[in-house]
């Protein structure tokens, strides 16, 4: 009796494992998802491991050296040269990358379970609940994000946490759109009514039968934002309202160097690329995790994959 009870869990397992398999064989047939995972991981470690193998003190300022040090070019020394305070530009790039990864995690955290709690109940329930939530989703998608956002960080004191609220407060909306357009596509269907039928609680039919049919397009969703939050955190610190010196974050290392911009073209070269590549990286991960996580892709391949095997 107990191997019979064992064996549905094995065979879930199997499944589990076999959808696994075929999720990983669709991201290699992807070139631009793999340069999009490699760019991705590479952002992450640097965001976790940067600042202790960082070569120099990213803020430390050696007045005794300065004068020597200031606004060199790029050498075996200062890879990325240094800035108007004789600082380590390459070690200012790299502590950078966990204040941009912090930055990312921290606003889609916050916005995500707001977009999917809002998207839900307006999806579920309609009528004029449905209409209250869109109608004010409405009014923040009415304006672009990042000029809202700059409205919000001018009314808090200047500052990387200043920044984060701010950007948080308005990225909400795009994910109640898309749950909530989900949610519209699933309500009827017959699980959903079954579990009706059982008197589930509407808060458990969204929790345990709705949410889990609606999750995929918001994890490619956040995979897009994530590089989309990092350019509106460092625009925030490029104009002042975000991260202040000597915070070695993106957009603020930016900023700091386009007075000496082009002769000292190395100061806002590097944190740019940083930038560029960081938002390249997640948008083509994004991209590909579309295909990824498309049931009906996989099954395609899969067909095609016993096709060939016989």
């Amino acid at each position: 009796m107990s191997r019979l009870r064992m064996l549905p869990s094995s065979k879930l397992n199997s499944r589990k494992i076999s959808e696994l398999n075929l999720m990983f064989k669709v991201l290699m047939r992807s070139p631009t998802g793999i340069i999009g995972l490699i760019l991705t991981i590479s952002f992450i470690m640097i965001g976790i491991i940067g600042p202790y193998v960082a070569p120099y003190d990213p803020i430390l300022i050696d007045f005794s050296k300065m004068d020597k040090l200031r606004l060199l070019p790029p050498s075996l020394d200062h890879p990325f040269g240094t800035d108007e305070f004789g600082r380590d530009i390459f070690s200012r790039v790299l502590s950078g990358a966990r204040v941009s990864l912090l930055a990312a995690i921290v606003v889609l955290s916050i916005s995500i379970p707001i977009g999917l709690a809002l998207g839900l109940i307006a999806g579920y329930y309609g009528g004029i609940i449905d209409e209250v939530i869109m109608r004010i989703t409405d009014i923040f998608l009415a304006f672009p994000g990042l000029v809202l956002a700059i409205a919000f960080s001018a009314a808090f004191k200047p500052g990387i946490w200043s920044a984060i609220l701010a950007v948080s407060l308005v990225w909400w909306p795009s994910y109640v759109r898309v749950v909530r357009a989900q949610v519209l596509q699933v309500r009827e269907a017959l699980f959903v009514e079954a579990a009706r039928a059982l008197g589930l609680s509407p808060v458990k039919i969204m929790i345990k039968h709705i949410l889990p049919n609606v999750i995929t397009p918001v994890i490619v969703l956040a995979t897009l934002d994530f590089g989309s939050v990092i350019i509106v955190t460092s625009s925030l610190s490029f104009i002042g309202l975000g991260a202040q010196p000597p915070t070695p974050e993106w957009g603020r290392l930016v900023a700091d160097g386009r007075a000496y911009f082009p002769e000292k073209w190395w100061y806002v070269f590097f944190p740019g690329l940083a930038i560029f590549l960081t938002s390249l990286g997640w948008n083509l991960l994004g991209d590909s995790l579309r295909d990824v996580l498309d049931p009906k892709y996989r099954r395609r391949l899969e067909f095609k994959e016993r096709r060939e095997e016989k």
